[in-house]
């Protein structure tokens, strides 16, 4: 997943992940997101990983993405379009009917979201066991946190800060 605090550390992350894995382009709120996006689409392209829009399928579709993150409803779409969905609870998980994938988070504490209550790998597996669908844990992964979560249900896991490097804080 990316987002603006990865500043020009989201270029070498890309060229890290493996082929084949996926990016959900998050960036809200940037005023050069179109630029930023147009720049992931094309390395996305080059090293054949799938990539994901945050935002209604329309954009999704109009920026080329190969698919839209939200929990807008699943609709017919004019074209072939992955759809995921975040998921925090029951509630959320259950309107995630008709997604090809939910993100369920945060499954451990996470920088990202400060000062919110993680699921905690059982009730991450109990909500991985509801799921009709497959099921990417988020929220504090690294490759420990992967694997408990891999043994709880999930399918794989995605990342914020897990795939950026730690910056040493400044001291004023």
């Amino acid at each position: 997943m990316t987002d603006p605090r990865m500043g020009e550390t989201l270029w070498d992350i890309l060229a890290d992940v493996p082929r084949g894995s996926g990016v959900v382009f998050r960036h809200y709120g940037v005023p050069d997101r179109r630029a930023i996006f147009e720049r992931v689409r094309r390395i996305a392209r080059a090293r054949r990983l799938v990539l994901v829009l945050a935002g209604p399928p329309a954009l999704a579709i109009r920026w080329k993405a190969n698919g839209a993150h939200g929990p807008s409803p699943h609709r017919h779409s004019p074209r072939p379009l992955l759809r995921t969905a975040p998921a925090h609870n029951a509630r959320e998980l259950a309107r995630a009917t008709g997604k090809h994938a939910v993100f369920v988070s945060p499954v451990f504490a996470t920088r990202s979201h400060p000062g919110a209550r993680p699921l905690g790998p059982v009730r991450f597996g109990l909500l991985a066991q509801k799921a009709r669908l497959p099921v990417i844990a988020l929220g504090g992964m690294n490759a420990r946190n992967a694997g408990r979560s891999r043994r709880f249900g999930a399918m794989g896991w995605a990342a914020i800060d897990g795939l950026t490097p730690r910056r040493k804080a400044i001291r004023t």
